[in-house]
């Protein structure tokens, strides 16, 4: 950071934006300093609320002239540390832009700020009869979904948040401002921008407008929840699914301890045993055909038990219960902070990842739960950590290192959803290899003087 007073480039933010879009008021920093995650919090020096891309561009600017660092904020619901900035300088809130800017019902697309919400656009979506759907059970602003790549329950079918990227409006560190893409289907045309800025998680730019894909609501829609006796059987039956070619929406894995904790939290009588939370989107014919054949595919897994919902009100209130689990541990455990790991491995994986986290789990006597988007190979371990019990805390980061190692060696990855950030950012290497280098090269291409985001995803500071 140049030799510049802070008083300089507050005062150059303010000439830029407003009084009241430039915030140095410590219950703001203090707001800004954390995310969900069990990250240590750190302060910014000063919080902007821009409401345009022109002011998210002069911000950009004034941060390269005075060469002080930026961290893009959405509403903190990150789980690796993203938006902590750990270097103080600028955290730019995006709240503020948080717009639906044009609905294209017959492209199945839609234009938005990226301070706006899964459910605020799923609303405004629902009056075209459409809907967005990469649900992450968290309700993110787009734009940070953008940013780590988020993807969630309904992946399976529809893809991460990545697929649904048309086209990005980006700030670069500079304040130059570039589309990634258009708005047609496909194209052969160029590097391919997208994929490089979904998930790059504010160490390349800041989204100030996404184009994203959406799909007409579907006629009919079903929820099941099945038990099984095992946690082998309950991801054998996936897979069966899968290779048989059902088109199932949902398939979400929540093993035995964490359905103890359904109960407690939500008030269910569910049985307490590995269970799938699936859904089936269609037309009721064909889907009655499918639910037949998926019958008989668990039936060979000793599924013990099986229920179908089909009313609106009892859907929701089963994927509330899922949805909730994380909050159901943290409820449970007053005292303790919620650890969340999160790997994604090849199918013919995830029954031995899943057993292997629960023998590590249990050996270390950490109290956790496991439950997963199991369609596409990705599971999390809730773990319950009380950070004034420095034995516990290294019990937890050893486990979240055998858990990430074990996937990698089965080429799998150390993120399937939540990115890296600093929480992840050790585990790169190991991953990608010399490929590391490359976007190191990107990296120093676009923000050669390491302002955005520094020290996440790569460590900028070695």
């Amino acid at each position: 950071m140049k030799m510049n007073t802070k008083k300089e480039w507050v005062g150059a933010l303010r000439g830029a934006l407003s009084d009241q879009q430039v915030s140095v008021n410590e219950t703001i920093l203090e707001q800004h300093s954390k995310d969900e995650s069990y990250h240590a919090a750190s302060t910014p020096d000063v919080v902007v609320f821009p409401i345009s891309t022109e002011q998210v561009s002069a911000v950009m600017k004034i941060a390269t002239e005075y060469e002080v660092p930026v961290v893009p904020f959405g509403v903190g619901s990150s789980l690796e540390g993203h938006t902590i900035p750990y270097d103080h300088g600028i955290t730019i809130d995006f709240s503020q832009m948080n717009k639906v800017l044009e609905v294209r019902a017959e492209d199945f697309l839609v234009r938005v700020q990226p301070g706006v919400t899964r459910s605020q656009l799923n609303k405004e979506l629902k009056k075209h009869g459409l809907f967005f759907s990469v649900d992450p059970g968290a309700d993110a602003t787009l734009g940070g979904m953008a940013a780590t790549n988020a993807s969630g329950t309904t992946s399976v079918k529809y893809g991460v948040m990545r697929d649904q990227v048309r086209d990005l409006e980006v700030v670069l560190a500079d304040g130059t401002v570039i589309h990634t893409g258009n708005l047609a289907a496909k194209s052969s045309s160029g590097y391919h921008l997208n994929s490089l800025f979904v998930g790059s998680e504010g160490t390349l730019g800041c989204f100030t407008e996404l184009t994203l894909r959406v799909y007409g609501i579907p006629e009919f829609i079903m929820a099941a929840r099945s038990s099984f006796p095992t946690v082998d059987d309950a991801v054998g039956a996936v897979v069966g699914i899968l290779q048989a070619g059902i088109p199932i929406a949902r398939v979400e894995l929540v093993d035995e301890p964490s359905m103890k904790q359904v109960n407690l939290h939500s008030d269910t009588s569910y049985k307490e045993q590995p269970t799938l939370f699936l859904e089936f989107h269609g037309n009721a014919a064909g889907l009655k055909q499918d639910v037949d054949f998926m019958k008989e595919i668990v039936a060979e897994f000793q599924c013990e038990e099986i229920e179908f919902e089909t009313d609106n009100a009892a859907r929701v209130q089963l994927w509330e219960a899922r949805h909730n689990l994380a909050y159901a541990y943290v409820h449970g455990y007053p005292g303790k902070k919620l650890m969340v790991t999160d790997v994604c491995v090849p199918i013919s994986e995830l029954a031995g990842a899943i057993r292997y986290a629960r023998e590590e789990l249990d050996a270390m006597a950490l109290i956790g739960g496991i439950v997963g988007h199991v369609g596409d190979g990705n599971f999390h371990v809730l773990l319950m950590i009380d950070m004034n019990d420095e034995e516990e805390k290294t019990k937890a980061d050893e486990l979240n290192e055998k858990i990430v190692m074990y996937a990698i060696e089965r080429g799998g990855t150390c993120t399937g959803e939540h990115g890296v950030g600093i929480g992840k950012q050790k585990y790169q290497e190991k991953e990608h290899g010399k490929a590391l280098l490359v976007m190191g090269k990107i990296k120093q291409a676009l923000d050669p003087l390491t302002l955005l985001n520094p020290n996440k995803i790569l460590n900028t500071k070695s």
